[in-house]
């Protein structure tokens, strides 16, 4: 659905374009939340967004919607991995906001196609 599209390439090259936010983390955590902790809630926020506003999607829509949130938490463990454990920052936090809206809107626009 996503994952295998252009759109998704560009949203993980903005990602490893922004990792230096996450490898020289200067600033205080901002709590104690975990980086994979915030991805995991805030893509898990977007996707119940996304289908919410499609309740027309149909059960195997949803699973498919599902697996494909699972294979970019995969993803993201893999480019993230050295610091998936540490607490968040407020900077991390923010671009963890941004990216999670980012999949949303491509979930959005493969749904709407």
């Amino acid at each position: 659905m996503v994952t295998d599209t252009e759109g998704y390439i560009h949203i993980i090259e903005y990602l490893t374009e922004h990792l230096s936010l996450f490898e020289n983390a200067t600033s205080a955590p901002s709590n104690n939340m975990t980086v994979m902790a915030k991805i995991e809630e805030e893509l898990s926020e977007q996707i119940i967004n996304v289908c919410m506003q499609n309740d027309k999607l149909t059960f195997n829509q949803r699973n498919t919607i599902i697996r494909e949130v699972d294979s970019i938490v995969y993803d993201l463990e893999e480019i993230l991995s050295a610091v998936v454990n540490n607490p968040i920052t407020s900077e991390q936090l923010s671009f963890i906001n941004e990216f999670a809206i980012l999949i949303k809107n491509l979930f959005d626009s493969e749904i709407n196609a």
